[in-house]
């Protein structure tokens, strides 16, 4: 009976490191390789991963973002008619 404790945690183990495993896989892994999120990367500008003076290590964009609302149209506005009295020589 003892042997069968033994397996039965080394089995139990294995299933906790797959599990894991899986769940970096699916956090870490697949978004990093989405091009969905390479090309919004790209869109903004570019970023990279920097360390600090202090040795921090940060997420820093490589240019100033591009933000995501437009800038506002400029709007010209025709001359208005208005009772513009001319005086003949």
């Amino acid at each position: 009976m003892k042997g069968y404790k033994l397996i039965r945690t080394f089995l139990i183990g294995n299933l906790c490191g797959v599990i894991m495993a899986a769940a970096v896989a699916i956090v870490f892994t697949i978004p990093a390789n989405s091009d969905y999120w390479r090309m919004e990367i790209w869109k903004r500008g570019g970023g990279a991963w920097t360390f600090d003076k202090n040795g921090r290590l940060s997420w820093m964009w490589t240019v100033e973002p591009i933000s995501e609302t437009r800038p506002a149209k400029r709007v010209i506005t025709p001359l208005s008619r208005a009772n513009v009295r001319t005086e003949k020589l």
